[in-house]
C-alpha cells in the first residue's frame, strides 16, 4: 500500500511538472498546441525560451496596435541560413520562427503599449505578472515551403491553442501621458484581431507570382543592429554567425542598415522610408500583391512617382479620401498616404490587416516628412 501511495504521488507530481522545453521541427500537419513546438513555454511565471532558440529584434518593427513582440528563430542542429543582401535569408528546411504578441499590464486592469520594449527590457523572457500574452505566431519552413499558424494564449496564461479561423479579442489600451481635459487617462477600446491561417499570406506572400510565404523581418537591413541581452552588448548578425545560424555574412561596411524610425539623429526621409518599408513594402513593391497600384514603398524603390510623389491613384473611391495624389509634396493633409495610414475604416485603411488603431507617432513622422518636401507638382 505504501508503495502504491508513493507511486501515485510521483505520478501526480510528474503530471504537474511541465515537460522540458525541447524545440521540434514538425514536418506536416497543424499542431494544436504551441507547446508541441517546444520553442517557448511558461516556467515559474515567466515566458521563457528553449536552449538554442535565439531572440531577435528589428531596427524598425511592424506596427501592431502597440503590441510588444518577442521574436525568435530556431534551426535544427548543424543547420544555418545563408545571408542575402536585400531579401529574407535563405533558411534551411526545419527553421521555426515565432513572434509572441503581448502588452504590459496597466494599473487599472487595461493594457499599456509594449512596442517600445527591447530585448534588454525583457531579458529574452517575459514576467507574466507584468504582461498579458495575447498570441504567438509560428512560421515554419517545411519541404514544400513556409507555413504559418496562429496560437492564442488562454486566460490563465499557461498555454496557447491553435486558432485556425483567428479570433477577435476586445481590449482597452491606456497610453501613458495621454489625458483628457479633466486630466483623466485616455484609453482606446479596440478589437485585437488574430489572423486566420489563410490571412497570414496577406502579408507573407510577398511575391504575387510565386504566392509562397516568406519571412518579412528576417532581412539583413532589419537585423543589423546592436542589442543588449543578459548584460552583454552585441551585433545581432554577428551573434547569429557565432551560434551557427548564419553563414556568408560580409563585413559591416558591405551591408546596408535600416534606421530606427524613432532615432531623431537620423534625417526625416530615411526614417519615414524605413517605417513604410516594414509596414507597407512587403505588398507595395514591384513583386508584391499591390504591384498594380504602381505605388512602391519598399526600401529598394527609388524616390519619385513610384514612391507616390505627385502620383494620382490608379483607382478612385473610398480609399482616396477625396484626394488626388498619393503624396502631395508639402501638403500632408492632402496626401492619400496620410489619409490611409491614419484611417481605421476597414474600407480605407492601410495596411489592411494587422491593426485596428492608428500609429499616431509614426503619422507625426510621415506628416513632418511630407511637409518638409518642396511643394508643387508638374
Amino acid at each position: 500500500m505504501k508503495r502504491l501511495v508513493l507511486l501515485l504521488v510521483a505520478l501526480a507530481l510528474s503530471a504537474c511538472t511541465p515537460r522540458p522545453l525541447t524545440p521540434r521541427f514538425i514536418a506536416e500537419g497543424m499542431p494544436e498546441k504551441l507547446a508541441d513546438w517546444g520553442v517557448v513555454g511558461v516556467r515559474a511565471g515567466h515566458l521563457v525560451l528553449a536552449d538554442g532558440v535565439q531572440p531577435y529584434e528589428l531596427n524598425t518593427p511592424l506596427f501592431s496596435d502597440y503590441a510588444g513582440k518577442l521574436r525568435t528563430v530556431w534551426m535544427p542542429k548543424g543547420q544555418s541560413a545563408t545571408w542575402k543582401p536585400d531579401t529574407a535569408f535563405d533558411f534551411p528546411v526545419g527553421t521555426v520562427v515565432t513572434k509572441t504578441f503581448y502588452y504590459p499590464k496597466a494599473a487599472d486592469g487595461t493594457v499599456a503599449p509594449g512596442d517600445n520594449l527591447r530585448l534588454g527590457d525583457t531579458g529574452a523572457g517575459l514576467d507574466l505578472s507584468r504582461v498579458r500574452l495575447v498570441e504567438t505566431r509560428v512560421l515554419v519552413h517545411r519541404a514544400n515551403g513556409w507555413a504559418a499558424f496562429p496560437y492564442v494564449w488562454n486566460d490563465t496564461q499557461t498555454g496557447a491553442t491553435l486558432k485556425r479561423i483567428g479570433q477577435a479579442i476586445p481590449m482597452t489600451l491606456t497610453r501613458p501621458g495621454r489625458t483628457d481635459r479633466f486630466d483623466h487617462p485616455v484609453s482606446s477600446r479596440f478589437i485585437y484581431q488574430v489572423p486566420n491561417v489563410n490571412q497570414c499570406a496577406g502579408c507573407h506572400a510577398t511575391d504575387h507570382v510565386a504566392k509562397a510565404l516568406l519571412p518579412i523581418g528576417l532581412k539583413s537591413r532589419h537585423l543589423d543592429r546592436e542589442v543588449t541581452l543578459a548584460g552583454a552588448r552585441f551585433n545581432q548578425l554577428d551573434r547569429l554567425v557565432m551560434v551557427g545560424y548564419l553563414k556568408g555574412l560580409p563585413p559591416a561596411d558591405g551591408r546596408v542598415r535600416a534606421p530606427d524610425w524613432r532615432d531623431e539623429s537620423v534625417p526625416l526621409e530615411p526614417r519615414a522610408r524605413a517605417w513604410l518599408d516594414i509596414n507597407c513594402g512587403h505588398c507595395h513593391s514591384p513583386k508584391g500583391p499591390a504591384d498594380t497600384s504602381g505605388l512602391y514603398l519598399d526600401a529598394a524603390s527609388p524616390a519619385g512617382a513610384s514612391l507616390g510623389l505627385c502620383k494620382p491613384p490608379v483607382a478612385a473611391g473610398q480609399g482616396t479620401g477625396g484626394f488626388s495624389r498619393d503624396i502631395d509634396p508639402g501638403k500632408p493633409d492632402q496626401s492619400i498616404l496620410m489619409f490611409r495610414t491614419g484611417s481605421t475604416d476597414p474600407g480605407a485603411m492601410m495596411p489592411e490587416l494587422g491593426r485596428a488603431l492608428a500609429h499616431d507617432e509614426a503619422l507625426a513622422l510621415l506628416r513632418r516628412w511630407i511637409a518638409a518636401m518642396p511643394p508643387g507638382c508638374p
